[in-house]
């Protein structure tokens, strides 16, 4: 908890705005629980709020994600709010945007059966799209900027990035297809709240272990340098393995779906 605490407060102190908006994302989450407990309406065979609930805690996660990492980087205060600023509000417009859909009772994702909720699928893209270039940018200037962190974390950070990036990729080829099912129609029998398709392959698996990269692999790098006490390139070398063996998973994962195998079949 402390932990947690001193995170947050280095998030509020470098970027307000971007404290208060992961704070709404877990408000989000508490509505959508109480969504859950007293509405039964169902979407594609499974309750309306979990949706929501999941890009809630995803997006509340990656935002405050992203505030932290941005304190590490030596960007005037300027850059960092233009940065924190619009990853935050784009991403609690398109979370509304899933909640309200949610709140409809219609699908927030591939729905173009009117102009208006077309156009509101077309947003979020636009949203995501912001959010990418943003990623990409942070590739660059891993790369050629020094971190206020160790060059093992720095090391870890950048493989993150990279990794993410290909998990939005992912996420582009569902929305080129329509739909996150391969083989099968989206909806139907999937794992219990992330409600993974097990009759058919599931691009979203992919698409989770992706975009969680750039808290995984950066905290791995993190506990390496902590309590590994070799030299920094054996630091290094597992870093790189760990993170081979991550991106190797989501190949594999996204394999699977395309070839419309479902992750575990139940």
């Amino acid at each position: 908890m402390n932990t947690l605490s001193q995170l947050l407060k280095t998030v509020k102190g470098s970027s307000p705005i971007l404290y208060w908006v992961v704070i709404l994302h877990f408000i989000f989450m508490l509505g959508c629980l109480l969504g859950l407990a007293i509405d039964e309406r169902t979407l594609m065979g499974v309750n309306v709020w979990i949706k929501p609930l999941k890009f809630s805690i995803s997006g509340g996660i990656y935002i405050l994600t992203l505030g932290f990492l941005s304190t590490l980087y030596p960007y005037s205060n300027r850059k960092r709010n233009i940065i924190t600023i619009t990853v935050a509000l784009t991403l609690l417009l398109e979370d509304a945007i899933i909640i309200y859909q949610a709140a409809r009772g219609v699908q927030s994702h591939y729905n173009v059966t009117s102009v208006f909720d077309g156009m509101l699928f077309s947003a979020m893209g636009i949203l995501i799209g912001i959010n990418v270039l943003i990623m990409v940018l942070f590739i660059f200037d891993t790369v050629r900027l020094k971190l206020n962190t160790s060059k093992t974390v720095q090391w870890g950070i950048l493989l993150g990035w990279l990794i993410i990036v290909f998990g939005s990729w992912v996420g582009g080829q569902m929305i080129s297809q329509m739909s996150h099912n391969v083989g099968v129609a989206d909806g139907g029998a999937g794992l219990p709240l992330l409600n993974w398709s097990t009759i058919g392959g599931d691009l979203r698996i992919a698409h989770f272990f992706g975009i969680h990269a750039i808290q995984i692999i950066p905290l791995f790098a993190f506990w390496i340098s902590k309590k590994w006490n070799v030299n920094r390139r054996k630091q290094l070398i597992a870093v790189t393995i760990f993170g081979l063996i991550y991106a190797g998973w989501i190949g594999f994962t996204f394999y699977q779906a395309k070839m419309g195998m479902a992750l575990l079949k139940l």
